[in-house]
């Protein structure tokens, strides 16, 4: 499958000015470009069907490497949040994306509504399931958990026609456990489930297994009573652990 998402910035989220994003990238492309590993970059971009370039640092030694990036730096706001987000989103190598991920995840309790449409820039552009399901579960997610009134948002998403989008909605309660809203849950599985996109049923038995650990009864029922309209992959995926 191609990688979808054409790697531009939207004019409308040029990134906004914030000295401690100038600080961070310096730091940042410094430290990663000069512990590249062309060889390994090869291999990785090949596993990644081809998503993006790589510099070939595994995540052990990109974290390892981050961490002086961002030593005594402070604590960011939204601004500097999205004007880091956007900038790595901006440079072609992966690694680079999958540090703003990171960084996203850490300052998530930072963020506002407001920056939902950032997310869905992210999501959508370079779009692979390595960033998309990070950002889905532990950004979107917590976006959602901290503004009930973007679950509206989610119900826009779960319609949209780009995959990465409905996937997303389909993934951003994996870590609610007993805060799931379950009638959205299921109402999302049942409106994809005719789908046939690999990646959407993967998503339908995914987020159906996880839930599983928190109400196991619930899922086998839905599935007893829905199976017929769900595809075998997200039927296996959700009865996986049952």
């Amino acid at each position: 499958m191609e990688a979808t998402g054409s790697g531009t910035t939207d004019a409308s989220l040029t990134p906004p000015h914030s000295g401690l994003a100038d600080v961070v990238m310096e730091r940042l492309t410094a430290a990663y470009s000069a512990a590249a590993d062309p060889e390994r970059a090869a291999s990785m971009r090949a596993y990644m069907k081809d998503v993006a370039p790589f510099l070939g640092l595994t995540t052990p030694v990109r974290r390892a490497l981050s961490r002086p990036v961002l030593a005594g730096t402070p604590r960011p706001d939204e601004p500097d949040c999205t004007a880091l987000a956007l900038r790595c989103w901006a440079l072609p190598e992966r690694e680079y994306h999958y540090f703003a991920v990171d960084y996203l995840r850490r300052h998530v309790g930072q963020l506002s509504s407001g920056f939902l449409p950032v997310t869905r820039h992210l999501v959508s552009t370079v779009a692979w399931w390595d960033t998309v399901d990070a950002l889905a579960a532990h950004v979107v997610g917590g976006l959602v958990a901290a503004d009930p009134g973007l679950r509206g948002a989610m119900d826009a998403w779960i319609e949209d026609d780009d995959l990465w989008i409905a996937r997303t909605a389909l993934l951003h309660q994996l870590r609610y456990k007993e805060a799931t809203d379950t009638s959205r849950l299921f109402a999302y599985c049942l409106r994809r489930s005719s789908d046939p996109d690999f990646f959407l049923r993967k998503a339908i038995g995914w987020s159906l297994r996880e839930y599983a650990k928190t109400d196991p009864e619930a899922v086998r029922e839905f599935v007893a009573r829905e199976g017929a309209r769900l595809s075998p992959l997200s039927v296996r995926e959700a009865l996986k652990n049952l």
